[in-house]
């Protein structure tokens, strides 16, 4: 994520529901690492936990980043960092908010006094969509972009369709990213990146980028892990911005909007390796077959040691 964004010495990253401040340190160590000015990046962060809202500012001390300011408190009833009674923006904003919360203030959403309902309202069920307008009205309208982490449904539920569609249709959207299942330790579901930019380069504009990097992990038991040669690939394809036979795809808004503002990867793009030959359907009969009959010895084998 801090790769994609590229935070560049002087500017402003933001996190809206920081967590214990790792993906805002992240931006900083980056910086550092490619020898760069990194005491002049300035990070913001709000966080709704007081205990993890300490740890994030214990974590900026601990790694001398001086330039920052972590605030405790409810981004969407609350936000913190205000300019003349409007959101402050910012250049880079990474987020990985929680997902489909359903205990939030939806109502005072409807009438938004810093006008975050740029698209509409959201479910009470879902305010996904919430942290994402949020996120979009607290972008720099020069050079603003920003990334976060969601779950696919974001990409095509129907009943935020009316939202994305105008998201979309303002070509805010400039790449999304699948990435494999058990990532994390709290969730074995897959998750994607949305990445959206206030002002895309004249090439890229009309455009989207989908990047299916669902095989790209390394399994290790009940966790998946990104190694650097994953990182490497998705980042790569991300820069060059074409069509990679099987791992990423152009496509316009215009696609999109044709089908139902969907932005569903396996709607566009698959990477299944059709490199080797696929199963009769006799060999699956067989197979399926044979399994079964392993199954049922060892429910049998089950049945007997509860007996």
């Amino acid at each position: 994520m801090t790769l994609i964004m590229d935070p560049q010495p002087g500017e402003s990253v933001y996190d809206p529901t920081c967590g214990s401040g790792g993906l805002l340190l992240n931006c900083a160590l980056h910086l550092r690492d490619e020898g760069k000015e990194y005491r002049s990046l300035k990070l913001y962060g709000q966080e709704i936990n007081l205990i993890t809202s300490a740890i994030a500012r214990m974590n900026m001390f601990m790694h001398g980043i001086e330039e920052f300011s972590i605030v405790r408190g409810d981004t969407l009833a609350r936000p913190a960092f205000l300019e003349y009674d409007t959101l402050k923006t910012f250049n880079v904003i990474l987020a990985n908010p929680p997902y489909s919360i359903k205990s939030w203030d939806r109502n005072s959403f409807v009438n938004d006094p810093y006008g975050r309902n740029l698209w509409g309202t959201p479910p009470q069920g879902c305010a996904d969509y919430a942290f994402q307008q949020h996120i979009q009205k607290s972008l720099d309208t020069k050079n603003g972009r920003s990334i976060s982490l969601w779950p696919h449904g974001v990409l095509f539920r129907d009943a935020e369709a009316e939202m994305r569609r105008k998201m979309i249709e303002e070509d805010l959207v400039e790449c999304v990213i699948g990435l494999g299942p058990n990532l994390f330790y709290n969730s074995p579901m897959e998750a994607c990146l949305l990445i959206t930019r206030t002002n895309k380069s004249k090439e890229n504009q009309g455009k989207v980028l989908i990047i299916n990097a669902l095989k790209e992990v390394k399994q290790e038991k009940n966790i998946a892990i990104l190694e650097e040669k994953h990182i490497s690939k998705i980042y790569k394809a991300y820069k060059s911005f074409e069509n990679i036979e099987g791992f990423a795809k152009l496509i316009t808004t215009q696609e999109i909007l044709e089908n139902k503002a969907s932005l569903n990867i396996a709607q566009y793009l698959s990477n299944v390796d059709n490199s080797e030959p696929s199963l009769t359907l006799n060999q699956a009969l067989s197979d399926w077959e044979s399994q079964s009959d392993v199954l049922k010895e060892s429910m049998n084998d089950l049945f007997k040691v509860l007996n």
